[in-house]
């Protein structure tokens, strides 16, 4: 996850537009490298919604890894078909596009992603289903978010390794990652990967 240096993940309302002003290259191609290594996407309903709405209808580099791996959404409500277009502050501050205009009227490039055969659904308990899917043979399961997704991940202590992007800049305020922690979580530094607009990639695992 991208993440400021005092640690929020979005704005206030979700605000992402401060991360792209030191996204160069380099750090997308680490990014690249983390999603290509996962055997499956995780993420929260609004995120799923977020990039159903987009990465089926592009031919970014990005777009690859995002349509042709399995997703697995976690949502109490379940997922409406076909989706909902009500789109959130993140996807408007990545995509530059106003809900409103017609983003399905674009050709879809990869029609089979982010449908129901491509998207496995649960609505079982999150640190329950968690500890099943890592039980299961394959590839690292990643995990996007959505702040209350990510916070919701992180209170069960079943994350392996935390690859945060660290941004040069300081919100003040926002949506922050490790809000919903009942004790420090102690960790132990990997690796850290410095880029040329400031950004720093660290890769931590539990202590």
């Amino acid at each position: 996850m991208s993440i400021s240096i005092d640690g929020f993940v979005g704005g206030p309302t979700g605000e992402i537009d401060w991360i792209f002003k030191s996204m160069d290259d380099t750090a997308a191609a680490w990014t690249m490298d983390t999603l290509r290594q996962a055997g499956a996407h995780l993420m929260g309903s609004r995120t799923f919604n977020d990039m159903a709405s987009y990465w089926p209808y592009s031919t970014e580099p990005f777009a690859a890894p995002m349509n042709e791996i399995p997703k697995v959404v976690f949502s109490k409500k379940g997922l409406i078909w076909p989706l909902s277009e009500t789109l959130t502050t993140a996807f408007k501050d990545a995509s530059h596009v106003q809900p409103t205009q017609g983003i399905k009227n674009r050709p879809i490039v990869s029609p089979g992603a982010f449908t129901a055969a491509d998207t496995k659904l649960i609505t079982g308990d999150l640190a329950e289903e968690i500890k099943l899917l890592k039980q299961q043979p394959g590839k690292e399961l990643v995990a996007h978010g959505g702040a209350e997704f990510a916070q919701s991940l992180v209170k069960t202590g079943l994350i392996d390794e935390y690859r945060l992007l660290v941004h040069p800049v300081a919100l003040g305020k926002g949506l922050p990652l490790f809000s919903a922690i009942s004790r420090p979580i102690d960790l132990t530094l990997v690796n850290a990967i410095s880029f040329k607009t400031g950004a720093v990639a660290h890769i931590y695992r539990p202590a």
